[in-house]
């Protein structure tokens, strides 16, 4: 038992969130592309949850629902921060709450919900964060007093100004912090002492690298973020002569994936200083640490890169967690959970009853290691923005159970900011998750997968109806 459980003390919280750093990419998940010994130690010594999900895979949306425990069109933040939709940081957040409980609460890294007036971090004794995504190289930070420009690497930075917050803590009291990094974000930037790492070696190639998109919706094949579809930006240096289509694809891979994982290199470092302050300033008995990420990312499984679909390489996100005394070390969990369920439960660990607004579930339960026999059997995602600039893909929401996936394509955008006005026939998408692992065959028109579409949908509409979404299909009144 640890001196924080026998004294009654409410825990410390230090939470870390990264930005699209992938299941994949993780050594305590099976990593054979790099290794990550710090966030494998933070896994040795707590808990890893196998089957965690984002609710949109997307920036902003993602933090969004981090803080207040509530699906993207509850909180109003249903794609990127941009003009003509600010995400009010007034509304109900798990660090308001936890600060008037009389937790120190502080913010260090990315926002990317907006500045100034309802916008700007709210809840926060502190707060020092990236305008938008921040560079990766001398970043300037936006305080509550003005702009200040730092000499350095972001993933460094960050760290040591959410150091810096600890030092000069109030001692006596519990503190509540966020360290939310920029990395692995695209264009990758590593820092200069990792731009070399990998030069040498071949990175494995994920089985789907070369897939042709068929017996898929048309949204699959049309979207514009394949290897061909990276830019100078991310490969730094010309493709070579002479190469056939499929030699170019996994040349374009390897400088893609190398550049990720070098970023992935200096998060990883950082997260170790992390846990080494907690070590020698005595913390780490009386604080409980979450590693998490804000969606997946795509590294080259579909031939793709970045995020959106509901696809599993974005769909699933990691989630570390290690609270001394109440999380087995070691220990793996694998109920369905969501990043929606994050508020809720940090408040739980304090002490403190979630807001009714929140839409979540409280995971301490599983945390303990307590079997939950009513515990969800589906998770419901939506991505708002229709036909993106970027890459072009279309909105989707679905059901993941665990063992199917349904997704629809509305072919709109249901009107939200950032949406273009083009529409796409409505299409569906039903995976067997057991036999089809890698979501490569839609069994949406197969005779024999008609109950299980019908099920689903049916399930599908429920969830909407009781997170109060609104299920297109049903207004549009489509054919099964």
């Amino acid at each position: 038992m640890s001196a924080g459980r026998s004294t009654g003390r409410r825990p410390n919280i230090v939470v870390m969130m990264t930005d699209d750093h992938a299941v994949p990419a993780i050594g305590a998940y099976g990593s054979v592309i790099n290794r990550t010994p710090a966030v494998d130690r933070l896994a040795a010594e707590g808990m890893r949850f196998h089957n965690a999900f984002c609710t949109n895979a997307i920036c902003s949306p993602a933090r969004a629902t981090l803080l207040t425990g509530t699906y993207s069109h509850v909180n109003g933040m249903t794609t990127l921060e941009q003009p003509g939709q600010k995400f009010d940081a007034r509304q109900p957040s798990f660090p308001e709450m936890l600060q008037a409980a009389g937790y120190q609460t502080a913010i260090i890294g990315k926002w990317h919900l907006g500045h100034g007036g309802v916008s700007d971090p709210c809840g926060f004794d502190h707060w020092e964060v990236l305008p938008e995504h921040g560079q990766y190289h001398d970043p300037s930070f936006l305080t509550v007093d003005g702009e200040t420009k730092y000499t350095g690497y972001v993933t460094d930075i960050i760290t040591d100004l959410a150091l810096n917050w600890l030092d000069g803590r109030d001692p006596d009291r519990p503190f509540a912090l966020l360290i939310q990094h920029k990395a692995p974000h695209r264009a990758f930037e590593p820092a200069e002492r990792h731009r070399h790492l990998y030069e040498q070696d071949h990175i494995p190639v994920p089985a789907t690298l070369h897939d042709d998109y068929a017996n898929r919706a048309a949204a699959a094949a049309d979207a514009r973020m394949r290897m061909s579809d990276l830019e100078a930006q991310d490969l730094k240096s010309p493709v070579p002569d002479g190469l056939s289509e499929r030699e170019e694809r996994e040349w374009r891979y390897q400088r893609y994936i190398k550049e990720y994982l070098r970023v992935i290199a200096g998060l990883d470092e950082n997260v170790g200083r992390v846990l080494h302050y907690l070590d020698v300033s005595g913390l780490a008995a009386d604080t409980a640490v979450a590693y998490t990420s804000d969606h997946g990312f795509y590294l080259g499984e579909h031939g793709w890169f970045d995020k959106r679909f509901m696809y599993e390489p974005s769909l699933r996100i990691p989630l570390v967690v290690r609270w001394p005394g109440v999380v087995e070390p070691g220990s793996s969990c694998d109920e369905l959970v969501a990043n929606v369920d994050y508020a809720q439960t940090l408040l739980d660990l304090a002490g403190v009853p979630a807001h009714e607004r929140m839409q979540g579930r409280s995971l301490l339960p599983l945390l303990r290691g307590e079997r939950q026999d009513d515990w969800r059997d589906a998770v419901y995602y939506r991505y708002f923005e229709h036909l993106d600039v970027c890459h072009g893909v279309q909105a989707n929401y679905g059901i993941r159970t665990r063992t199917h996936k349904l997704i629809h394509y509305p072919g709109h955008g249901s009107g939200q900011v950032g949406a273009s006005p083009e529409t796409r026939p409505p299409q569906w998408e039903l995976f067997d998750l057991e036999r089809d692992p890698y979501e490569l065959h839609n069994r949406y028109d197969d005779p024999a997968y008609a109950q299980v579409a019908e099920d689903l949908t049916a399930r599908l509409t429920a969830l909407q109806l009781h997170y109060l979404d609104t299920p297109e299909h049903l207004s549009t009144k489509e054919p099964r």
